[in-house]
């Protein structure tokens, strides 16, 4: 594992195409108040190394904000004061940093298991000041669900389908803690498809939620999953079969 910030981090490039224009919407301000010049550098971040080291793709340049900083920072609205959060699979900081520039309050954790990814986040974190760890590792490395373990929240993007995401996120939640999972329109067809496999890894419930009602379109689609309460985690050893969900 690697925990730490880069000393000189390379000078973000300003995007070339920005669709929606901070200072010309409201919706930016209402989500990030006083923090919206950060979350403009980490626009810039994605927009320019971001897509130069292929951590996004070419076109995503020209909707860094709807596609990524808004759709990611909305979830904070099922994310309690304070809560300690772990960003699984980071990439490119989404969408553990625009959650941390939303809610400062939150004790954030983005946990990346590729070298040049973490480097990029350790940059991000360093440039934009942010009070954020970057972890490199795997959620199902037993070092790192050591670490990590009893966090009240896991939050991903575009990661794995839920039967795997499940496991690895419930390895990490405490025992009332929660995963958040951005998923598309189909998460409800998803939810569907692994829901036995999902109660077998100690979950208690699982809803699709919508995020972000009163500033996006479209809203960002949201799997939450309840881990039950006095489930031992599953790298434990232990599972509970053929509880509803």
């Amino acid at each position: 594992m690697k925990h730490g910030r880069s000393a000189e981090p390379p000078r973000p490039l300003r995007p070339v195409l920005e669709p929606m224009h901070p200072d010309r919407s409201g919706i930016p301000m209402a989500i990030f108040g006083d923090r919206l010049g950060l979350a403009r550098r980490y626009a810039d971040w994605l927009a320019g190394p971001g897509v130069e080291r292929g951590l996004l793709g070419p076109r995503e340049a020209e909707r860094v904000w709807e596609r990524h900083l808004l759709n990611c920072a909305v979830i904070g609205e099922l994310v309690g004061a304070g809560e300690r959060v772990v960003d699984i699979g980071s990439g490119a900081g989404l969408p553990g940093v625009p959650l941390a520039l939303a809610r400062p309050d939150l004790r954030i954790i983005l946990l990346e298991p590729l070298l040049r990814r973490s480097e990029f986040l350790c940059a991000v974190v360093a440039d934009l000041e942010l009070a954020v760890d970057v972890v490199r590792g795997r959620a199902e490395d037993p070092a790192v669900r050591k670490r990590l373990g009893a966090s009240d929240v896991a939050v991903s993007r575009a990661v794995a389908p839920l039967d795997k995401l499940t496991k690895w996120s419930m390895a990490l939640l405490k025992r009332d803690g929660r995963m958040l999972a951005i998923k598309g329109e189909r998460a409800a067809d998803e939810v569907e498809k692994y829901r036995r496999v999902m109660a077998a890894s100690g979950v208690r419930d699982v809803r699709v939620v919508e995020c972000g009602a009163n500033y996006l379109r479209p809203t960002a689609t949201v799997a939450v999953v309840a881990r039950r309460e006095g489930q031992d985690r599953p790298d434990r050893g232990r599972s509970a079969n053929g509880v509803a969900i």
